[in-house]
């Protein structure tokens, strides 16, 4: 049995970001910060990623652990009601990420997958990760740009409400 009404429901789930989250925010703020340039989602890429580093043939999507169903993670919690219903919908998540990173893999893109948790737990760390898979294909890479956990987290906390507002005008 679900806690909200019908109508609070879908006034919650209205308001969830598909693009722009936090996670994606972090990442993409620390890659510019090291000089690495991107693409956000290139629609002609198969499942549109949400980043895209053109010069290194590498897409990289910023999971959200609920919708993408991250195993054994705590936020990928399984609702209380409409279980029937949330079961078909994340399955058919799980498909369409696995066959749409297939389709890019095919088509000679590297593919990276960051989950939201990762990310807000360690960004630093995430993206140097992300920096050491992108070195061998490219020139070296400015680690020293890295900034520190805290600062990372307020400025995308920051960019998040400028786009709430942005988008509610």
């Amino acid at each position: 049995m679900d806690i909200w009404s019908p109508e609070k429901r879908s006034e919650v789930m209205a308001r969830i970001r598909s693009r722009d989250t936090k996670p994606e925010l972090v990442v993409r703020s620390l890659l510019h910060r090291c000089g690495v340039r991107f693409s956000l989602r290139r629609r002609d890429l198969p499942g549109k990623p949400d980043i895209v580093l053109p010069k290194y043939k590498t897409v990289i999507f910023v999971h959200g652990c609920f919708w993408h169903r991250h195993a054994g993670c705590r936020l990928a919690s399984e609702p209380k009601s409409r279980q029937e219903f949330w079961q078909a919908k994340f399955e058919a998540n799980v498909a369409r990420d696995r066959r749409n990173q297939r389709a890019l893999k095919e088509a000679g893109w590297r593919v990276i997958v960051l989950w939201e948790c990762e990310v807000m737990r360690d960004p630093l760390g995430v993206v140097q990760g992300v920096l050491e898979l992108l070195r061998p294909a490219g020139k070296p890479i400015n680690y020293d740009a890295l900034p520190d956990r805290r600062s990372v987290l307020k400025v995308a906390e920051e960019r998040f409400k400028w786009n709430l507002r942005d988008k509610t005008t």
